[in-house]
């Protein structure tokens, strides 16, 4: 398949998400609901296939799609940690929870350029 770089890789739109700090009934700052931060964000999102799609846990072999999400390299895109979320935003929302969640497991700047950010995320693995 041949490589595609450039904005018309970016095929797909996404939202990220962060847990807002709320105060609890005695004064203190708890991790409250996840919460979208900003505005959908045009990315690729590019299935990663090999030996690392499953993981043995608990002795039992858990079933996770690691994806590689890459967006362009902005204020707003630089400010996402993996304590961080993201979801597709062409699946939508389904009684206010997003359909299709990945989690953020690590952040990069592939070519070292400032170009583009890339993300390893999981779909399927719990938050």
């Amino acid at each position: 398949m041949a490589k595609r770089s450039g904005a018309g890789a970016l095929n797909c739109r996404v939202v990220f998400q962060r847990r807002e700090t709320v105060q609890d009934e005695y004064g203190n700052d708890v991790l409250g609901e996840f919460a979208d931060v900003g505005n959908p964000f045009f990315a690729r999102l590019q299935p990663r296939f090999g030996g690392d799609v499953e993981a043995v846990t608990a002795a039992r072999l858990a079933a996770m799609q690691p994806y590689n999400l890459t967006v362009r390299n902005c204020e707003a895109t630089r400010a996402i940690t993996p304590a961080w979320r993201v979801y597709d935003a062409r699946e939508g929302v389904v009684d206010g929870k997003p359909v299709r969640l990945f989690n953020i497991k690590t952040i990069v700047n592939p070519d070292e350029r400032g170009q583009w950010i890339e993300m390893l995320i999981v779909e399927g693995e719990a938050s």
